[in-house]
C-alpha cells in the first residue's frame, strides 16, 4: 500500500500532507526527533527517533519502499529515497528525481562552500503561500500518477 513518511523537523507543509492523505485515505508516518503535536487519526503516527544526526532519515530510509512517497527539503535523504525507488516531493513542490538530485546535491554543496567562505550569506528565500499551493497540487499528482501506474 502507498505509504507517505514526512521528515518532520522543520516541514512547514504538514497540514498539507494531511489534507491529501486524508482525501486518498493513505497512511502518514511523521519523523522526527523530538515529540510534535499531530492531528489524532488511525492513519496518521508520529515516530520519534533517538536524537543524532541522520536518526530520522536513517529511519525512514529503513522502512521506505518503491512507489512509497516522501516529505522532505533534505537533499541527501531524497537521494538516498530515490535510490529505494521511492518518490520525493520538496516543501515547495519541487519533485526530486534521479535526474535533477545530483545537481541539486552539487548546488547545496557550493552553497555551502560559498556561505563557509563568507561570500554568500542566508539562508533560501522565506516560504510562500505560492510554495504552499504548489506543493499541494505536485502531491496530488504524485499520488494520482502513483495509482494509475499501479492499475496497469
Amino acid at each position: 500500500m502507498l505509504h507517505v513518511y514526512v521528515d518532520g523537523d522543520a516541514c512547514p507543509v504538514k497540514e498539507e500532507t494531511y489534507k491529501v492523505a486524508q482525501r486518498y485515505e493513505l497512511p502518514v508516518t511523521v519523523v522526527a526527533n523530538s515529540y510534535m503535536r499531530v492531528p489524532s487519526a488511525a492513519w496518521l503516527k508520529l515516530v520519534v527517533v533517538e536524537q543524532g544526526l541522520d536518526e530520522a532519515d536513517d529511519w525512514i530510509v529503513d522502512h521506505v519502499e518503491a512507489d512509497d512517497i516522501v516529505v522532505t527539503g533534505d537533499i541527501p535523504l531524497a537521494a538516498r529515497c530515490l535510490d529505494k525507488q521511492a518518490r520525493v516531493l520538496g516543501h515547495t513542490g519541487r519533485p526530486f528525481t534521479p535526474e535533477n538530485v545530483g545537481d541539486a546535491l552539487a548546488n547545496r554543496q557550493l552553497l555551502k562552500q560559498l556561505r563557509e567562505q563568507g561570500i554568500m550569506m542566508g539562508g533560501p528565500p522565506p516560504f510562500s503561500p505560492k510554495d504552499r499551493s504548489l506543493f499541494l497540487q505536485q502531491l496530488d499528482q504524485m499520488v494520482q500518477a502513483i495509482r494509475r501506474a499501479r492499475k496497469v
